[in-house]
């Protein structure tokens, strides 16, 4: 029989971590499920210990989730990563499976398919809801226009999530653990990129777009 797969579970919150684990752990598959709480824990315990498949969340302190996956393509080849995000929106996904993650799931459906999406993507397959699916297809192949914050960056997007959230950039600074001054840099390019003139446009939009950070839904 194949050895049970090692996952590591990468949130920056406990409560989600909990559930997740509970989830994993009921499946009777005798998983060996580990934690950590940053993008930085998480690589510094792929080090050690060998991790078949990595649930990544895509909005944390310091390291995104973005940038943790392609750390782990670089240095964990062998790696499978599959994100679970409370985003629908397929420009996430999109940018997820760019940097390198073979599944996606929201966190409104990790109840009901994360078992079988942590299957799928273990045993090398890609995996994604089926109504996310279909939005992502219509765009790659030119059904749906991109939106305008396709031209963001994935820093920049993150930034301007947070600004609709209503952060303000020293709390956006400490948060990202980036100085106000870099933040600032990133709100100016966000605005020139989106052609939009002030705070207030940004968060119209970005309220508009469903650009809302996770832990505002939490």
């Amino acid at each position: 029989m194949a050895a049970p797969l090692r996952i590591l579970i990468v949130d920056d919150h406990a409560v989600v971590r909990e559930g997740l684990l509970r989830i994993l752990e009921g499946t009777g598959h005798g998983w060996s499920v580990a934690e950590a709480s940053t993008g930085f824990q998480a690589l510094e315990w792929m080090r050690s210990h060998p991790v078949d498949l990595a649930i990544v969340d895509l909005s944390m302190p310091g390291m995104s989730g973005i940038d943790l996956i392609g750390r782990i393509r670089h240095e964990f080849a062998a790696t499978r990563v599959l994100v679970l995000s409370m985003h629908a929106e397929e420009q996430y996904a999109l940018r997820a499976f760019k940097a390198g993650a073979a599944g996606y799931v929201t966190k409104d459906r990790a109840s009901a398919e994360l078992v079988d999406a942590v299957a799928k993507v273990a045993a090398g397959g890609a995996y994604v809801t089926s109504s996310l699916a279909e939005r992502v297809v219509l765009q790659l192949n030119g059904t749906t226009d991109a939106p305008r914050h396709d031209r963001l960056s994935n820093r920049e997007l993150e930034v301007l999530r947070r600004i609709v959230a209503g952060e303000r950039i020293g709390d956006i600074a400490t948060a990202l653990h980036l100085s106000i001054k870099t933040v600032s840099t990133h709100k100016r390019r966000i605005q020139d990129k989106l052609g939009l003139p002030s705070t207030a446009a940004l968060v119209r939009y970005g309220m508009e777009q469903g650009l809302i950070a996770d832990e505002t839904l939490r």
